[in-house]
C-alpha cells in the first residue's frame, strides 16, 4: 500500500521541488491549497498526478478531512506571522486531528536554536511556532540546511560580481553552510518517508568562509577577487536598526534589513556545527558551491 504524503505550500518554489522529488517515490501525494490559488498552478500539479484539494485554510476541519490516512504532513509554507504561525498551526492541528504520525515544519534555514531571540524576525516566527509544535502529540522533524545556495546568484549580496569583491562582516574565516533548494527538496522527500528521524536534522551541500569564497571565485572566473570588509558585527547591527527604522516594511517577507539579519546570523559565529545527516540517504549527491557557480556560468557576469 502506498504511503500518503500531504504537502502544504506545494505551489511554491521549494514546495514544488519537494513534490517533484516525491514523484520519484511510490507514494500518493496530496496537496492542500487555498481557495484563491491560481488555477494554472493547480492544473500543473494535477497533471503530475498530485491530488489537489482546495480548502479554507482557516478551518482546521476542512484541512483534516483530506489528511486522513496520511503518513506525514510536509509544510513548505512561506510568509510572515499569518502564514508561518497562524496557517501552519491550522495544518498542524489538522494533522493531529487526522492522526497523521509525523510533521515536517517549514523551517529549511540555518540552525536558529542558538541564535539570539529578537534578532531575526523570520527565524523568530519559526521559533515561536516550535513552541506550539512541541506541545502537540505528533512526531516532528525540523530540517536545518543553512542559507539556500541558489541565493548566491540572486538576492544574497555576498558575492559582488561587478566589483570582484566578497562582502564580509566580522571574521573572514567564519564557516557558512549552503545547500541548494533541489538538494533540500530531495532530502525532505526522504525524511517524509523515514519513520526513524530525530527532532532536528542538519544538512549542508558545502561549507565555506569568506576567505574560501575569495579563492573560489578567483579560480572560477580567472579574475582576482578580494574581501570587502565594511566593518564588524556591531556596525552591521547598527545598520540593521537604522535601515529598519527608516524602512520598517512590516508586510514584506525579505526587506533589506531582513537580509542583513540573515547575513549577521551567518557571520556572527553563533550557529553550532554538530553532526550532519548528509550520508543518511546515499542516493542524494550533494551540490558544492563550486559546481553550482560553474553551472550558473558566473564567468559571464
Amino acid at each position: 500500500m502506498k504511503k500518503i504524503i500531504v504537502i502544504a505550500g506545494a505551489t511554491g518554489n521549494l514546495g514544488g521541488k519537494i513534490v517533484k522529488a516525491l514523484l520519484e517515490k511510490e507514494v500518493e501525494i496530496r496537496a492542500i491549497v487555498r481557495l484563491e490559488t491560481d488555477p494554472n498552478k493547480i492544473n500543473a500539479l494535477t497533471q503530475l498526478g498530485v491530488k489537489v484539494f482546495q480548502v479554507d485554510t482557516n478551518i482546521t476541519a476542512q484541512i483534516a478531512q483530506h489528511c486522513i490516512g496520511a503518513h506525514c504532513l510536509v509544510s513548505a509554507l512561506a510568509g510572515l506571522r499569518e502564514t508561518i504561525i497562524d496557517t501552519q498551526k491550522n495544518f498542524l492541528d489538522a494533522a493531529v486531528e487526522a492522526k497523521i504520525p509525523r510533521f515536517i515544519p517549514s523551517d529549511y534555514s540555518s540552525d536558529f536554536t542558538n541564535l539570539v531571540p529578537g534578532h531575526n524576525r523570520n527565524l523568530d516566527l519559526r521559533r515561536t511556532f516550535h513552541q506550539y509544535l512541541d506541545s502537540k502529540p505528533i512526531k516532528a522533524t525540523t530540517i536545518f540546511n543553512g542559507p539556500f545556495m541558489d541565493l548566491l546568484t540572486t538576492d544574497m549580496p555576498l558575492i559582488l560580481f561587478k566589483q570582484k569583491r566578497i562582502l564580509c562582516w566580522g571574521n573572514a574565516n567564519q564557516i557558512i553552510e549552503f545547500t541548494t533548494t533541489d538538494d533540500v527538496a530531495k532530502f525532505t522527500a526522504e525524511v517524509a518517508l523515514d519513520d526513524d528521524t530525530p527532532r532536528y536534522m542538519r544538512i549542508t551541500g558545502d561549507r565555506l568562509s569568506c576567505n574560501n569564497f575569495v579563492e573560489l571565485l578567483s579560480d572560477i572566473t580567472k579574475e582576482k577577487f578580494k574581501l570587502f570588509k565594511p566593518g564588524g558585527i556591531p556596525l552591521l547591527n547598527f545598520v540593521i536598526k537604522l535601515t529598519r527604522f527608516f524602512s520598517p516594511s512590516p508586510n514584506e517577507l525579505y526587506p533589506a534589513w531582513q537580509g542583513m539579519q540573515y547575513m549577521r546570523d551567518m557571520m556572527e559565529g553563533r550557529i553550532i556545527f554538530q553532526k550532519y545527516e548528509n550520508q543518511r540517504y546515499p542516493n542524494i549527491h550533494w551540490t558544492s558551491v563550486k559546481t553550482f557557480l560553474t553551472e550558473a556560468n558566473i564567468s559571464n557576469r
